[in-house]
């Protein structure tokens, strides 16, 4: 085989290249030094910025601009422009930024320009230390965004999980199905936690909280005190309460521990049955099938996540699943698993050697409610996600809060809106009273579609369908009290980011 070098498309920005070649408030795509570019032009100003999101490596070029930040069009990162700076989940890490120059009516990209650094922050008013229990999406980016804004007291994370935190939503898509790699998992190294001097202690849970006493007492005895503390517990899968719920062949699926034994089974497994037509379950359900099982689902609903998305998107998914040879038992339920299979409540037997359940979560607040915190169905925090005791803060699965585009108090379940509480939480710890009003945004995939959700609407009153739902080219709004709440698409990532902004400018 001979092996041919090929050039980066587009011109190479440091040649220079004309202005009116740049749209006004728009993009063109092009290279420095071999790195692909975006020169981005909003009014007078120019901006040199790496063209490739630093979350899963959607294409920024195809993204949306508003002011001066570039938002992926594949699960709404944000960055600034002007510094590259992430500003918002589900990325991590910063762009690479160039200076610009003006020449002769060409632009020209010169050195790239230093990585934003740390604040210099007063000692006054901050606490002596931060705890954080919950090594998922909130609790990792709460310690990361405490460095990123200067904190140099010490971070402790408290982790239930035996594993550093990892990118939790790729466990039931390409992880499960075999396509990515355990190595993709983690969000961060441990030279990065050590460099950062962030404690994260896994395989620890926490027992008992005494906010009066600012301490967290941890199952092997010991105690742990803090200044501020972020409770970011999660959730736990609901699990089945029927005969034969408890055999070896019926699993859940939240943790990486909980992805590595299904995958294990898989080996040998010939027909899966899922207990559950939402988002977790159906993705189980196109990974196994990417896997070669057999796969039939169980839910008691007529299709599946119509309450959340509709009949239209209903039944996308549903053909959409069934053209992949999912099989569908629908209005039925799980009445009792033994150990060749499951035994449905119309009395169908279906032959199964594992069972999946995937039925929901609930949220982890056993700790929050010892400790005597207000409670709705979650644990209550404010605008602010502070929660009823002084130095307590909450943010992810757990977090109750008022939503301010709509006055009700909400709690989402979702990776992105974790991430972005914790971020936010962190920002508070530190005194910045930072209301968080970011509208919620989540995707699924499903083979190769994948659906994205922005705003929130757990219920609505009317609905509009634009596009065609069963090409898999729509855009669906949820409408109550004649308010657009939410928006899901299919097909339309640029609806979605402009969704997003349009909901952005009416949030109060």
């Amino acid at each position: 085989m001979t092996e041919h070098s090929s050039s980066p498309a587009g011109p190479d920005f440091t040649q220079g290249v004309a202005l009116a070649d740049i749209p006004q408030g728009g993009m063109l795509s092009g290279h420095v030094n071999g790195k692909p570019a975006l020169l981005v032009r909003q009014g007078e100003e120019l901006f040199a910025v790496g063209a490739t999101c630093t979350h899963y490596g959607g294409p920024l070029a195809e993204g949306l601009l508003v002011g001066d930040t570039i938002r992926c069009p594949w699960h709404h990162a944000c960055f600034s422009l002007r510094t590259g700076q992430v500003l918002r989940s589900p990325a991590l890490s910063d762009l690479k930024c160039w200076d610009v120059a003006r020449r002769a009516g060409h632009a020209f990209v010169g050195d790239g320009l230093p990585m934003p650094q740390p604040p210099k922050l007063a000692a006054a008013g901050l606490p002596e230390s931060v705890v954080i229990i919950g090594g998922g999406a909130a609790g990792n980016v709460a310690a990361e965004t405490l460095r990123r804004e200067g904190y140099q007291g010490p971070v402790t994370m408290l982790s239930t999980d035996r594993s550093p935190p990892y990118d939790r939503p790729n466990l039931s898509k390409d992880y499960l199905a075999g396509t990515a790699k355990a190595a993709w998992l983690p969000l961060r190294s441990p030279k990065f936690y050590a460099d950062h001097h962030i404690d994260v202690r896994c395989d620890q849970r926490a027992v008992k909280l005494d906010p009066a006493r600012r301490t967290i007492a941890l199952s092997d005895g010991s105690e742990v005190t803090y200044g501020a503390l972020l409770l970011a517990t999660g959730a736990e899968p609901v699990r089945l309460t029927i005969p034969g719920a408890t055999l070896p062949q019926v699993k859940v699926l939240r943790t990486l521990a909980d992805c590595d034994t299904l995958i294990a089974r898989c080996g040998t497994a010939r027909r899966g049955v899922v207990v559950g037509a939402g988002f977790i379950g159906l993705e189980v359900a196109a990974s196994l099938r990417k896997r070669g099982l057999e796969v039939h689902v169980v839910a008691p609903g007529s299709r599946p996540m119509e309450r959340l998305l509709g009949a239209a998107l209903g039944d996308m998914v549903k053909t959409l699943h069934e053209s992949h040879g999912v099989v569908f038992h629908l209005g039925t339920t799980v009445a009792e698993i033994h150990q060749d299979g499951v035994r449905l409540s119309t009395g169908v037997d279906l032959s199964a050697d594992l069972v999946i359940v995937g039925i929901g979560v609930h949220p982890e607040v056993n700790l929050a409610k010892q400790a005597g915190l207000a409670m709705d169905g979650g644990v209550l925090v404010d605008g602010f996600l502070q929660t009823s005791a002084a130095a307590v803060y909450a943010a992810g699965d757990i977090a109750r809060w008022p939503d301010p585009r709509t006055g009700d108090r909400i709690r989402v379940e979702h990776w992105v809106v974790a991430e972005r509480q914790g971020a936010v939480a962190a920002r508070n710890i530190l005194g910045q009273r930072q209301r968080f009003a970011t509208v919620p945004f989540f995707w699924s995939q499903h083979y190769d579609t994948t659906i994205n959700y922005v705003g929130h609407a757990e219920q609505w009153d009317r609905l509009d369908i634009d596009g065609d739902p069963a090409a898999r080219d729509c855009m669906v709004s949820y409408w109550r009290n004649d308010k657009r709440l939410a928006v899901a698409t299919v097909g339309r990532d640029l609806d979605s980011l402009r969704a997003e902004a349009e909901f952005e400018r009416q949030t109060p």
